[in-house]
């Protein structure tokens, strides 16, 4: 992740002092310029002298646990993206974390593999969330169609896209942009590789490399390289709904893991889903799995008084 671009800064919140050296250490490898804090209390301090680009909590300590600091940073900060790191048997915290507001999450167990990607895609949509602002008090509803291939590439161009409506809008503020965006990017990368080439999950979970290896092959084979993906956002003051489909062969949305359950913060299989329904309001498949429909209620709603 280390480039020539501006320092990035992270703040760590732990208080296990070898949890959170050998973080550090991981961050600096990264590129980052890293401040501990040993406490809730001691982040909330640091976190008004300094705000830090990205956050990465421990969610069980003895003073604050993680779970209390991201709803008092969300209420404060709520442009700070938070990332909650996991041990077993904190999974249940987990999710109540990224309910609360939490932009990620990281199992200590996986830091080697999940680490860099999880901060690349939450600082690339905290990026995004915060750029470009445009003064559109009119404008009262956008939709958009998008056909895409099989190119992942083509993903964070389009989020980008799709949360500079929101911005446009002025539905959410950047936290909620950012976890709008984690959403869509999991629908999204679902639809292409699991709907339109076929990988497994369970193929994931058992090796990552070959995995990669089987979605570069199919890239370039038929049936799977000709088949598309078809995006649909409709945006208001009242909410956004995206809708996602693929021209898979579907699957029995019955045999879906729970999305509600803890246990899946650890499985490949289950990590997106339950993530989309961290983040949005509502989540429907249709009855032939190859189509996901994603609300977001917009909390702003009721204060608001533009006439157009």
């Amino acid at each position: 992740m280390s480039g020539s671009g501006p320092v990035r800064r992270a703040l760590v919140v732990d208080d296990s002092p070898t949890q959170a050296l050998d973080l550090r250490q991981r961050l600096v490898r990264g590129g980052f310029q890293v401040a501990i804090a040993p406490s809730g209390s001691e982040a909330l301090k640091a976190v008004e002298r300094q705000m830090p680009d990205v956050l990465l909590t421990d969610l069980l300590m003895q003073e604050m646990d993680g779970l209390e600091l991201v709803g008092c940073l969300r209420r404060n900060y709520p442009g700070l993206p938070i990332i909650v790191l996991t041990a077993e048997g904190s999974e249940e915290s987990a999710v109540a974390a990224l309910r609360a507001g939490a932009a990620g999450y990281v199992a200590k167990k996986n830091l080697g593999r999940d680490l860099y990607r999880m901060l690349e895609n939450v600082l690339m949509h905290s990026r995004a969330a915060r750029a470009e602002e445009h003064a559109a008090k009119h404008l009262t509803l956008t939709r958009s169609r998008f056909v895409l291939g099989v190119d992942s590439a083509l993903l964070s161009p389009l989020i980008g896209r799709l949360q500079g409506n929101l911005r446009r809008l002025k539905l959410f503020d950047e936290t909620e942009q950012t976890r709008i965006g984690m959403a869509l990017r999991e629908a999204l990368a679902n639809a292409i590789e699991h709907g339109n080439l076929e990988a497994s999950s369970q193929l994931r979970e058992e090796d990552e490399a070959v995995y990669h290896r089987l979605l570069a092959e199919r890239r370039q084979q038929s049936p799977y390289r000709e088949r598309r993906v078809f995006v649909m956002a409709e945006e208001t003051r009242g909410g956004v709904t995206y809708s996602i489909r693929d021209e898979g062969p579907g699957f029995n949305p019955a045999n879906l893991p729970d999305p509600t359950d803890p246990a899946n913060l650890e499985r490949v299989s289950g990590r997106g889903l339950l993530l989309i329904h961290a983040f949005m309001d509502e989540v429907r498949h249709n009855e032939t799995g190859n189509e996901i429909t994603m609300l977001k209620r917009c909390p702003l709603t009721s204060r608001r008084t533009d006439t157009v």
